[in-house]
């Protein structure tokens, strides 16, 4: 399987410099992953490190915690599409979400798809801090939001990816969307190429991780997100 295909290789710790940014670049070319994630800050900086490449430009947006307005979200993710993203992964409302307010979640998310109509939407649900239940509706309000893709978590919570969480998720979006327009990341705890393939086969089309590097060569990511 080509791992390298599946990965967005991020940076996203506050201690992030330019220096480590134009490192995951050159990993990145190197290794041809699908795309950076990196802290809309150095949105200009990859989208110049990686010009002339195939390697997409991915960033976040009410990140980690989700507990900005919509109207925030959105100018947010605006700026970073003009700065050249092509990518914005969003995390949700997760008090509305565990309050079971998908309204509320859903208008989230359709915030941010309306200010970024051209670029990729990521919708960060968070799991390890929901229930199944909670689980399920938070993906379809993204899903009914226009995710392009709903995402497991974000790295900074208490928990990553599980098998179990994608399944679930794919679940939801399969009968929503029988024809899956809808895609799934899991993100956080991909810690060994048997994890990444686990991921793929219960329905994950990306894999966000911080050790891409280790996974291809089959070192593995022992450290990190």
């Amino acid at each position: 399987m080509n791992l390298a295909s599946y990965i967005d290789h991020t940076l996203l710790k506050a201690t992030a410099t330019s220096a480590d940014i134009r490192k995951l670049c050159a990993e990145a070319r190197e290794h041809a992953f699908y795309a950076v994630c990196v802290n809309p800050v150095f949105v200009p900086l990859c989208k110049a490190e990686l010009a002339g490449s195939d390697v997409k430009v991915a960033t976040v947006c009410g990140f980690p915690l989700g507990a900005v307005s919509s109207e925030q979200k959105a100018v947010e993710a605006r700026l970073s599409a003009e700065m050249g993203a092509d990518e914005v992964d969003m995390v949700i409302h997760i008090g509305a979400a565990l309050e079971n307010n998908w309204e509320a979640v859903q208008a989230d998310v359709n915030a941010v798809r309306r200010a970024i109509p051209e670029a990729v939407l990521k919708v960060i649900i968070e799991t390890c801090y929901l229930s199944d239940e909670q689980k399920r509706g938070a993906t379809e309000a993204a899903v009914r939001g226009g995710a392009d893709f709903v995402k497991t978590s974000t790295g900074f919570g208490s928990g990553g990816a599980t098998v179990e969480d994608v399944k679930l998720m794919a679940d939801v979006i399969a009968a929503l969307q029988p024809a899956r327009r809808v895609e799934i990341k899991a993100a956080g705890g991909v810690r060994s190429p048997a994890d990444a393939e686990a991921m793929i086969a219960a329905g994950a089309t990306r894999l966000g991780t911080s050790g891409g590097v280790g996974l291809v060569s089959g070192a593995g990511n022992q450290q990190g997100y």
